[in-house]
């Protein structure tokens, strides 16, 4: 990292507003961690799942959250399931509207925010989505016994996502985290992740690209990172604490995006001011302009409304 880098990171991160003039808003802050210039204080949100049921509490829910702990951008949580088939799960059509109650959501957060923030909806990759409609033992199974079923149905769900995701925008979010969980070991070898997995995460991306705040969310190891040079987000989200990889590791490889994360969700609870604090500078001085404060998935549902204010109010808000 260039050294006047260096030293605007570790000044924000020594002070909440350093910026020399009134503070930014949320939108500012953001255009500027994107733009990679100096910010008041580093662009910051975090989630969990709500797992309600209708539009109109998940909304209500979600804009009570962002008042709450006063986020600088609206992670809108995606928990409505995808349509499933009258046949097997994997003969699918092309749905060119397959979540309409989250639809309706981002309409009505994009109402409450009045344009203050800005928002971003959530999509699950389809290698995701084809888990949830049958399971993980099926998709595997179908892997080996019909793989051509199974691209088959993969492209099927990402042209039905593209579609959601269009609509998601046209509704008011300025871009989709885009979450990819199978890009390790356990879910796939790196030869399989490639074969049946990225072609359609980065045709998702591709699909949506001329969105403001794309996200690339990623669940990985360290030898599956280079899958996703040439993916188009401007933003990349990743764990720091699960993956082991370093956040200089991560900038150095993708030195023109925003870096998002750094903040331990798995241990988010116990975690104590001290200990956020040194997340966030470590995080802050790694990543440099370009980095948003995150964790690096969403921090447990059961956490207790004075443990999730311990992150706003140790970026003094």
């Amino acid at each position: 990292m260039l050294r006047r880098e260096f030293l605007m990171s570790a000044a924000a991160v020594a002070t909440p507003v350093a910026f020399g003039r009134a503070a930014l808003s949320p939108k500012e802050r953001v255009d500027r961690a994107l733009a990679g210039q100096d910010v008041d204080r580093a662009p910051f949100t975090f989630w969990h799942h709500f797992g309600l049921k209708t539009a109109g509490a998940h909304a209500a829910r979600t804009l009570e959250f962002h008042r709450l702990y006063r986020t600088d951008l609206v992670k809108v949580m995606s928990d409505f399931p995808y349509p499933k088939p009258a046949g097997k799960w994997h003969e699918l059509k092309v749905n060119s509207n397959p979540f309409p109650d989250q639809i309706r959501a981002l309409e009505l957060i994009r109402d409450g925010i009045h344009g203050d923030a800005y928002m971003i909806e959530t999509v699950f990759n389809p290698w995701n989505v084809a888990q949830k409609l049958s399971s993980k033992e099926e998709v595997l199974r179908l892997k080996q016994e019909k793989p051509q079923a199974l691209i088959d149905a993969l492209d099927a769900i990402t042209q039905s996502e593209v579609a959601h995701a269009k609509r998601a925008l046209a509704a008011g979010a300025a871009g989709v985290l885009f979450s990819i969980a199978n890009a390790n070991s356990q879910e796939l070898s790196v030869a399989d992740y490639e074969k049946f997995s990225r072609p359609f995460d980065k045709r998702f991306l591709e699909g949506i690209s001329g969105a403001r705040l794309n996200f690339m969310h990623v669940h990985l190891e360290p030898a599956y990172l280079s899958q996703f040079q040439g993916f188009t987000a401007p933003v990349i989200n990743y764990s720091l604490h699960v993956s082991g990889i370093p956040m200089a590791e991560v900038r150095r490889q993708f030195p023109a995006w925003v870096v998002a994360g750094g903040v331990d969700e798995v241990h988010y609870r116990k975690l104590t001011p001290a200990e956020l604090r040194a997340q966030w500078q470590a995080a802050s001085q790694a990543a440099g302009r370009r980095f948003i404060l995150t964790p690096g998935c969403s921090v447990p549902n059961d956490s207790t409304p004075e443990e999730l204010g311990r992150l706003p109010r140790l970026l003094g808000l």
